[in-house]
């Protein structure tokens, strides 16, 4: 992988890889076709103005492709792979606890793809300024990034554990 396409991408679990093409398989195919015909349906009834199953349907039909375009992107540039080792060194996949502002904190380090349904946990991105200061770093390493605000933030990063849906 090039060093832009890490870059871009971002780590998700084999069963979250499989969850999210099963989830784009059926909104492209099914998904289309069932809307598209609730808005012929609703097309049907007259006019359109004041059909609010149409604009309903309209509505929903968007929020559809830009999900759709949303898991195409995410899964065309996903790194897949199994959990990864449990050393302690900071990588996308890992459940990280840091120190920061005299507060611990404790966040998913990748996409919030692979939590599954219900689970609470903030997630960071990789690519985000704080992503990027700790990848590669260890438990106990203390470092600073540059908020987009301009202002220096230091984090001691007190674990590193592999994600365990």
């Amino acid at each position: 992988m090039t060093e832009t396409a890490k870059a871009s991408s971002s780590y998700l679990t084999q069963e979250a890889y499989d969850r999210l093409s099963a989830e784009l398989a059926q909104l492209s195919g099914p998904g289309r076709v069932d809307i598209a015909h609730r808005i012929e349906a609703a097309r049907d009834e007259g006019d359109l103005k004041e059909n609010g199953g149409y604009h309903a349907a309209k509505e929903e039909q968007g929020k559809m492709e830009a999900r759709i375009r949303q898991l195409q992107h995410l899964l065309d540039n996903a790194a897949v792979g199994s959990a990864p080792p449990d050393d302690n060194i900071v990588e996308g996949g890992m459940v990280i606890t840091v120190e920061m502002f005299e507060d611990t904190e404790q966040f998913l380090l990748g996409s919030r793809e692979i939590l599954g349904n219900g689970e609470d946990l903030a997630v960071y991105s990789e690519n985000s300024p704080l992503g990027q200061a700790i990848m590669g770093h260890s438990a106990g390493d203390t470092v600073s990034y540059e908020a987009p605000n301009g202002s220096s933030i230091e984090v001691k990063i007190l674990a590193a554990k592999p994600y365990q849906p």
